[in-house]
């Protein structure tokens, strides 16, 4: 956009400058209707320029708006796949799946003590003197639900997948994969939707220029995205300002 404005000034100076030219060197009675159309054009160059501004600015306030709002879903489905592994040690990238989860899910309850007991095979060794071992203990005190735990009564788990009304065409869905990194094991998930997507009905031209935002102070890269299938990472792509929590 700045290539734009200072193009715009530069031309709106040199319109200045030629009204000068033809105020100083036109004939007099050509001079009006020079005048009248290059102050015209002046004002027009002008009104592009204030436009251009203006546009911008109200680009990033719908950009970031909503924004706002698909973070909020990212985060409910990566507290749902946080659950999941938890439970069922995995991620997965069906939500189907995902939501039977969280309405039948639950997480143990466990206490974990420390305890010292003999060892039978160190007290044998060392002619029946007593010896003691360290030992660790997981006692299980009871399930509690998954759904309780993350959502309480709020039933938004089950749209979760689902843009906010307005965002993106009718119909879509964030993106959602899970899987393992291939030399560890280790399972990853990412969901994620386009910017393009997010932003479907603005400015091309804007859209691109925000997909290729690599600042800190913004949302980094084509997507907005929680999670990553190259890397054992849970956190999302967006600045601190994006996000209430």
């Amino acid at each position: 956009m700045l290539n734009v404005i200072l193009i715009v000034v530069g031309l709106i100076a040199l319109t200045i400058g030629i009204v000068w030219i033809i105020d100083k060197f036109v004939p007099k009675k050509v001079k009006p209707v020079l005048n009248l159309v290059l102050w015209v054009l002046i004002f027009f160059l002008g009104y592009i320029t204030v436009m251009s501004v203006y546009g911008e600015i109200q680009f990033n306030k719908l950009k970031d708006d909503r924004y706002k709002q698909v973070i909020v879903k990212l985060k409910d489905i990566r507290d749902a796949e946080l659950a999941h592994k938890t439970v069922k040690g995995q991620f997965t990238n069906d939500y189907g799946k995902l939501v039977d989860f969280i309405e039948t899910g639950k997480f143990t309850i466990t206490q974990r003590r420390d305890t010292t007991v003999i060892d039978e095979e160190l007290t044998k060794r060392f002619g029946g003197v007593e010896m003691t071992k360290s030992l660790i203990l997981i006692d299980t005190l009871g399930f509690v639900s998954v759904r309780d735990s993350l959502f309480g009564a709020d039933t938004r788990y089950k749209t979760m997948m689902n843009l906010p009304e307005g965002i993106g065409p009718s119909g879509t869905k964030v993106v959602l994969d899970a899987g393992v990194l291939a030399e560890s094991g280790i399972p990853v998930f990412v969901a994620s939707v386009d910017k393009d997507v997010i932003l479907f009905d603005q400015d091309k031209n804007l859209i691109a220029k925000e997909k290729e935002v690599m600042s800190v102070d913004g949302v980094r890269g084509p997507k907005l995205q929680v999670g990553s299938m190259q890397e054992a990472d849970t956190k999302g792509n967006w600045p601190k300002n994006l996000s209430n929590n």
